[in-house]
């Protein structure tokens, strides 16, 4: 067996009471010893180099996960004013809502799902449960249906974007983990702009149902296709990885869901900055999925260049966390962190100010660059820190604050927005993002120091 070295620290849990073992939880990723050949027969090793035709397969998947969400940034936004004719900001905003919350709280399940039933299965049930989705997009009769087929999105995107993300964590170890969150999430938000670019030339020219959605159900063929037929189960390279990992004192490696959930929201420093960040970049996240449209339309931009601008945020963050993920890896964690997410409220005030397409495009390249900053690099603190033995249900819990963030969004900036206004809402953000970012400059510390 081969391990590329790394040592991340590990992560202070105050002293409590012993916990009685959890059967469902604390066998499931049980100690055993480290073999070059586990009992599935494959032998095991980490690092990019050494699992790149698998790695890459995984990103390939997760570029299809970011496609599915990314038929929806440009179209639907538009669709809820003119098809729907939804003129309270609050109820058009419903849909990211319903996705918000659905995908927070899967997120939290499929760490738990795929450490006690195995990463592939729980990939393939999320292709699954996509099926139906660009069907109800395209000819759902009302505005529920949509809603519907988000909370089916929320779904489908917190188990199939967990697992790749746990997938590579498991594969390449703890050296290049920040080089790894980094190539997943540029798939993915690439993904997005691509396909948000796409379906906007699409709805210009055939209208904005049902066409664009055609694509969406392409990329679930292919999603659950690949799943199904080529990826490979990476559980043993976890267990191995937790076999070979030291133990702190009080038995970290045996936790149990409801003391991961605390240590990772409010108990660990690092983490719990994480994951306030997390949730703050999100609600930034569902301000440009859900506002800015309306706020473009309503100063007379046509859908091509909404689409342009509509793509350009997600095409510069996915584009630039292929250096940031690398760049962590060899700078640290904190500062990029801090660094990103002030910028991302610098963004947010310019958009504010903004009233043309090159003061706006030049406001959602910064956004971009952002959260380009931030975003693979709190995934990499959470692998940081966690046990390899309960790291995917500390990513599920990670993952449902910050995913929770397009909730928060939703609802935030749709009751800011009719009470006061679009540009009161955004301003409103801007001063959450900039206190995120001061809060990980005070309290986090840094996860993955330069020596």
């Amino acid at each position: 067996m081969t391990l590329e070295t790394g040592h991340p620290p590990q992560v202070s849990v105050p002293p409590e009471p012993p916990e009685p073992p959890e059967s469902s939880e604390s066998s499931a990723l049980p100690a055993r010893p480290l073999s070059a050949v586990p009992a599935g027969g494959r032998p095991i090793t980490f690092g990019l180099r050494a699992n790149l035709a698998q790695f890459g397969l995984l990103v390939a998947v997760n570029a299809l996960v970011g496609g599915m969400l990314g038929q929806e940034r440009t179209v639907l936004p538009l669709l809820a004013d003119r098809a729907f004719q939804l003129s309270a900001y609050t109820g058009a905003l419903t849909y990211i809502l319903a996705f918000g919350a659905t995908k927070a709280v899967t997120n939290f399940f499929a760490g738990t799902l795929s450490d006690r039933h195995g990463r592939k299965p729980v990939l393939i049930a999320g292709w699954l449960i996509a099926l139906p989705i660009p069907a109800m997009l395209a000819w759902g009769p009302s505005w529920g249906w949509i809603v519907v087929a988000n909370v089916l999105l929320g779904v489908n995107q917190g188990l199939t974007w967990s697992t790749t993300v746990v997938m590579k964590i498991d594969l390449v170890g703890p050296a290049r983990r920040g080089l790894a969150m980094g190539l997943n999430e540029a798939a993915g938000y690439l993904a997005v702009a691509v396909t948000a670019t796409a379906t906007g030339a699409i709805a210009a020219h055939w209208g904005l149902r049902p066409a664009p959605f055609l694509l969406g159900a392409a990329y679930v063929a292919l999603g659950l296709g690949l799943a199904a037929a080529a990826v490979r189960e990476t559980r043993e390279h976890a267990r191995a990885e937790a076999a070979a990992h030291p133990v702190a004192v009080g038995g970290q490696a045996v936790l149990g869901t409801a003391r991961i959930a605390r240590t990772v929201s409010f108990g660990d420093r690092a983490l719990s900055a994480a994951s306030w960040a997390g949730m703050v970049n999100n609600l930034n996240d569902a301000l440009a999925w859900g506002v800015f449209p309306l706020l473009y339309a309503a100063h007379g931009l046509d859908l091509g260049r909404i689409g342009i601008l509509a793509a350009l945020y997600p095409a510069v963050w996915g584009a630039g966390q292929m250096l940031t993920g690398w760049w962590s890896d060899h700078v640290g964690r904190k500062h990029l962190i801090t660094a990103g997410m002030l910028l991302q409220a610098a963004a947010l005030g310019l958009v504010a100010v903004g009233g043309s397409f090159p003061v706006w495009a030049a406001a959602q390249a910064l956004l971009g660059a952002g959260t380009a900053l931030v975003y693979p690099t709190l995934l990499a603190v959470i692998g940081d820190v966690a046990h390899p033995a309960w790291r995917a249900r500390a990513v599920g819990v990670y993952r449902l604050w910050r995913d929770g963030g397009f909730a928060v969004g939703a609802l935030v900036a749709g009751l800011l927005a009719d009470a006061y206004g679009l540009t009161t809402a955004i301003w409103a953000v801007a001063a959450l993002t900039a206190a995120a970012g001061l809060t990980v400059a005070i309290r986090m510390y840094e996860t993955h120091p330069r020596n």
